[in-house]
């Protein structure tokens, strides 16, 4: 297998990243950036989210931190306090 010196390499190297696999981690990345944006834009730290959303502060910072990927209704937990929730909108519609 070819060396890769960059992550970016690695992710664009179909031998090791299928599109499918890319897909989902490109989607989580902008899911648990978006959720961070939100959180912080509301001015609350992890400890408050977490006293408002019922989800502990130990797992949102490992779903901010990407170390878990987030489960449907831990997202509608988090979500909800933050004034968001999760659409399924066709993919033509993508900007």
């Amino acid at each position: 297998m070819k060396k890769v010196k960059t992550f970016s390499e690695y992710m664009s190297d179909e031998t090791r990243v299928s599109s499918a696999e890319r897909e989902k981690i490109n989607f989580e990345i902008e899911l648990i950036g978006k959720m961070i944006e939100a959180r912080e834009a509301k001015g609350l730290s992890q400890r408050e989210l977490a006293r408002i959303s019922g989800v502990k502060q130990p797992a949102i910072a490992r779903l901010e931190s990407m170390k878990t990927t987030p489960q449907i209704d831990t997202l509608f937990k988090i979500l909800n306090p933050l004034g968001y929730t999760i659409s399924i909108v066709p993919l033509n519609s993508k900007k």
